[in-house]
């Protein structure tokens, strides 16, 4: 491939993303607006403003700058607080709209739930088991909208994204007709929409693709196995991906930056922005807006309340736990299914970024920052999916284990708590503050459109178009193809420098590629570029592709401002592998120190606050895992 031939091609990828909808003026300019039909001069001229090679994110300091620069005579349209999957997409929903936009987050991008989730965007194959035992429509309408919502979200981050199937063991001849029957019904209902179709293995079949699947157990034979496909995510990535993609199109983003209180007009009736303090430097500022939106999660009732002290309870707070387990216990390409075990719950183990993670648990719990999963939720997993397998199980292989906290909404006007669902609410109890939660990741995208068209109504906006998200891909995804990485391998190198201070070059291999493509999408590129003329192509762990050159991208172009914040949600070697995360700190934050300028000090600061971080992931002290792989 010629360099011309090349940059060409790395032109139309990032022109292609920007013709999906987001816009890049520096932040201080408003936004550029973009005609419903997706074909008039002003979507043209945001594709051309992100196509440009040059674009990039404004810095922290533009869009702390851009929200401080406020008033209550010039104020936002929308001021989103909580920067997790909801907010980020209502954020990215409302500046798409024309509407001018503000997001804050007490922590980082997807630093909540939505980093903590189960990886799966699912089509809602539960719904349709209660829609036709039931025989309620509602649940099949749920079938329906899920699907969609997949389809939108695969398509919109392609390289963050992936069809996964999914294989239900069968015990007895009952269970294999049964889900068979179901699941090609989810088939049908999925139309065009559908990823792949379902098909039934026998036993021998089930094994050879799933070989650590155990044949013989507990007095029980499998029969077979029925396999059907639905969607997997790289969770932070993408709600990161989501963020950066609503900067680029205008809205004034602000990580670390927490709302202290509530701003109210001179009759004490409508919220008209809020106090923030900036968690980096300790400065508070106000922003106003003429609607909030309220995205904050398992917190949404804390904002609630900072408007009303009395207002009623939302949010019903579940415990979902997760433990990463070594690649051996799956299949690189098949994950495995439980939807009833023996004592009625459901339990899985995917292949995820060349680990396994399994789960799940779903109990009460307390609301706090960084939940953490108990010894006993850990090991009932871990028992869980011991009665499945035909390898030994156990603790010790443990690389990871988080808890994340689920938002179940429950309708403040209703008269019982009968009405709690995993559906999402949107409520304004308040004038002038939307509160959105509940839901799930996979139909973030339209819960974030029913938050705008809330706020719309509340603050009498005006729009310059309709909702465009449903065509909009995400930064790095216009153009990406899954043999993308070829590229990276045949144009760049990996320079290195070694223990003495010398230069070192280094292939780019077929494992880096693929995880940089498979990470930022079409601006792999751009990591590549550090990596070979930066000499910051080394790994920063062993065992795992993660280079150095992407502490320095995601610094430069991810609002990466905290060791935490890279080694959580920008890679995921925290969620992957708690030891190995712990030796990659000292380099991290090293490279962190050089973009962001930090003194010793901070650097301190930072490593025990990583440290504190990782001892909430409860993996095994002694677990010892290397594959060989990536040396």
């Amino acid at each position: 491939m010629t360099a011309t031939t090349r940059l060409r091609r790395l032109g139309t990828a990032v022109g292609a993303a920007i013709a999906a909808g987001y816009g890049g003026a520096i932040l201080l300019n408003p936004p550029i607006y973009a005609t419903d039909g997706g074909g008039g001069s002003h979507l043209a001229t945001l594709r051309h403003k992100i196509h440009d090679p040059l674009a990039a994110v404004p810095s922290r300091e533009v869009q702390r700058s851009s929200l401080i620069g406020t008033s209550a005579d010039n104020p936002l349209d929308v001021l989103v607080i909580g920067g997790g999957a909801t907010g980020s997409g209502v954020a990215l929903d409302a500046v798409t709209r024309g509407l001018r936009v503000g997001l804050v987050e007490r922590e980082d991008f997807s630093s909540g739930t939505s980093s903590r989730s189960t990886k799966l965007i699912h089509g809602g194959v539960r719904y349709l088991e209660k829609a036709v035992f039931k025989l309620d429509y509602g649940q099949l309408k749920l079938v329906f909208h899920a699907l969609e919502e997949r389809k939108q979200v695969i398509d919109n981050a392609p390289h963050l994204c992936h069809a996964l199937p999914c294989m239900t063991p069968c015990f007895d001849w009952f269970e294999v007709v049964y889900y068979w029957i179901g699941l090609k019904m989810y088939d049908l209902v999925a139309g065009s929409r559908l990823l792949h179709l379902s098909r039934y293995y026998s036993a021998k079949q089930s094994t050879g693709l799933f070989p650590t699947l155990a044949r013989e157990g507990k007095g029980r034979s499998l029969r077979g196995t029925v396999v059907y496909y639905d969607g997997q995510m790289n969770d932070a990535r993408l709600n990161v991906g989501l963020a950066c993609t609503a900067a680029l199109a205008g809205g004034a983003v602000l990580n670390h930056a927490e709302v202290v209180s509530l701003l109210k007009d001179d009759a004490g009736e409508r919220i008209i922005g809020a106090r923030i303090r900036d968690n980096l430097t300790g400065k508070e500022f106000d922003t106003y807006a003429k609607v909030i939106v309220n995205a904050a999660g398992p917190f949404c009732d804390a904002v609630r309340k900072m408007a009303d002290k009395n207002a009623r309870d939302m949010i019903c707070p579940s415990s979902g736990v997760h433990i990463v387990l070594p690649d051996y216990y799956s299949p690189e390409g098949m994950g495995l299914i439980v939807p009833k075990t023996m004592d009625g719950r459901v339990v899985f183990m995917l292949p995820w970024l060349g680990r396994t993670v399994a789960g799940t648990t779903d109990s009460n719990t307390p609301i706090t920052f960084l939940p953490e999963p108990h010894e006993d939720e850990i090991q009932f997993i871990l028992d869980a999916i011991s009665d499945y397998l035909n390898v030994k199980v156990r603790r010790t292989d443990v690389l990871s284990a988080w808890s994340g906290i689920r938002p179940l909404a429950m309708d403040p006007s209703a008269k019982n708590t009968e009405s709690i669902s995993r559906d999402h609410v949107v409520f304004e109890d308040q004038p002038g503050l939307v509160t959105i939660t509940g839901g799930k990741w996979t139909t973030y995208r339209s819960m974030a459109e029913d938050a705008v068209n809330a706020a719309i109504k509340s603050g009498k906006l005006t729009p310059s178009n309709g909702c465009v998200t449903n065509k909009l891909r995400i930064v790095g995804g216009e153009g990406w193809d899954p043999a993308f990485f070829t590229v990276l391998t045949q144009q760049y190198m990996r320079m290195k420098l070694s223990s003495k201070g010398q230069v070192v070059p280094g292939i780019m291999d077929t494992a880096a590629a693929k995880h940089l493509s498979r990470a930022y999408g079409t601006l792999a590129e751009r990591v590549a570029a550090i990596a070979q003329n930066e000499n910051l192509g080394k790994r920063l762990a062993h065992g795992y592709p993660f280079l150095e050159a992407e502490v320095a991208y995601c610094a430069r172009h991810e609002y990466c401002e905290s060791a935490v914040d890279f080694i959580a949600r920008r890679s995921r070697l925290a969620f992957l592998d708690t030891d190995a995360a712990g030796r990659a700190l000292p380099r991290v934050i090293q490279i962190l120190a050089a973009e962001h300028k930090w003194d010793k000090s901070r650097q301190k600061e930072e490593l025990q606050k990583a440290k504190e971080f990782l001892e909430t992931f409860k993996s095994s002290k002694n677990a010892q895992f290397h594959d060989g792989k990536h040396n």
